[in-house]
């Protein structure tokens, strides 16, 4: 009788019939993304050979070197390149012809690529002190303080970066570009939604292609190009130099990004294997992680299949986001919050030990006794 007043006490008190479960509540992650990528530099067609490029003109002061073709178009100005002691170009100089025309073409084409991809990383502003794996940047006006340096860490010479800025590029006096890992200038690329400025002395590497005006300081040394779509490029006591060897372009590519597709998940018990399946759509496949909070303990997700198996060992409600993740793609994510209880054994008796643990078992079942030894003796003592 006492092992049945057990019983009954504990089912009582933690719910006769009761079933513990595990719900995990979803909320909206989003669609697929669609994000254009490139696999390999930007095309620049015919404008790749030119050192300086122009819209309205061309003006140089002082013993400026470029290295590479120098050009204008529409309009017909090209001042201060008469050979030394003045501007010297190492290529020909098409001053509002066809060629020149074709080259301007050719930037069109390629400002609008650049400024068509899908960021890496955005709201970008100080360069400075930064070291940027390849990827795509963007932010509203880019700068890199005076004698400032960045670092573009590579890994191979395929390596490639854009950077997108939305209004102005401005390049501090004796600043440093530094390109490492055997990637070289020819994979950098400046997509400017106005003008850019090259300071003082600095060493700048990279395709500047601006929407208006590009400006080189005095001392400024180049190793790329200047690429101006609307206006003037000008000059002063410059080295500019077309990176020998590069790789041709490649086209760009669009992504599927993912979407998380799992539903609700199946119901779960404290003490009871688990497994629920989390999905996304996009293309290639996506891998998962926990990038929020945490999963409830003695669960794991397996970050290539999206598996959440294990076994719940303690009770109580774990909040975690999961993060689906596609190459080139943004990042999608889902938060959950799952509520894991306590097994229970309906009607029947009671398994506390996975919530509890042997000794709140143990104090539980203590508890109960101590209740029902009180109940007893009220009822001995009525009688008497």
């Amino acid at each position: 009788m006492i092992g049945l007043h057990i019983r009954k006490s504990v089912a009582s008190a933690i719910g006769v019939g009761a079933v513990a479960v595990c719900a995990l509540l979803l909320i909206p992650a989003g669609t697929a993304q669609a994000a254009t990528v490139l696999t390999g530099p930007i095309i620049l067609g015919t404008a790749s050979t030119y050192g300086v490029l122009a819209a309205s003109a061309i003006t140089n002061t002082g013993p400026t070197v470029v290295t590479g073709d120098i050009g204008v178009s529409p309009q017909s100005s090209i001042t201060g390149f008469t050979g030394a002691p003045n501007g010297m170009s190492s290529g020909a100089v098409n001053d509002d012809n066809a060629a020149a025309g074709q080259a301007q073409s050719d930037l069109t084409t390629a400002f609008n690529t650049a400024a068509s991809l899908t960021p890496t990383s955005s709201g970008l502003a100080e360069l400075d002190g930064m070291s940027l794996t390849p990827g795509v940047y963007s932010g509203g006006a880019l700068s890199l303080a005076n004698n400032g340096i960045l670092t573009l860490a590579g890994d191979s010479a395929n390596s490639v970066w854009v950077f997108q800025a939305a209004s102005t590029l401005t390049i501090g006096s004796a600043t440093q570009i530094v390109i490492t890992g055997g990637a070289t200038a020819c994979n950098v690329f400046w997509e400017v939604g106005s003008s850019a400025t090259i300071g003082t002395s600095a060493q700048f590497q990279g395709t500047v292609m601006a929407s208006d005006s590009i400006s080189a300081n005095t001392g400024a040394t180049i190793q790329g190009r200047l690429l101006a779509s609307t206006a003037a490029v000008t000059l002063q006591s410059n080295t500019v130099t077309v990176s020998p060897n590069c790789a041709p372009g490649s086209a760009p590519t669009t992504s599927n990004g993912p979407a998380i597709t799992s539903g609700s998940p199946s119901a779960a018990t404290v003490g009871t294997p688990y497994s629920f399946p989390v999905t996304a759509s996009g293309t290639p496949a996506a891998t998962f992680t926990v990038s929020n909070g945490a999963l409830p303990v003695g669960l794991a997700l397996n970050a290539t299949t999206g598996m959440i198996t294990g076994t719940p060992m303690v009770h109580g409600n774990s909040a975690f986001t999961i993060t689906a993740t596609t190459a080139g793609s943004p990042a999608v994510s889902a938060a959950y919050t799952m509520v894991t209880a306590a097994r229970v054994l309906a009607l029947t008796g009671v398994d506390p030990m996975p919530a509890l643990g042997w000794a709140g078992a143990f104090l539980l079942a203590g508890g109960v006794l101590f209740a029902a030894h009180r109940r007893r003796n009220a009822t001995e003592v009525r009688k008497s």
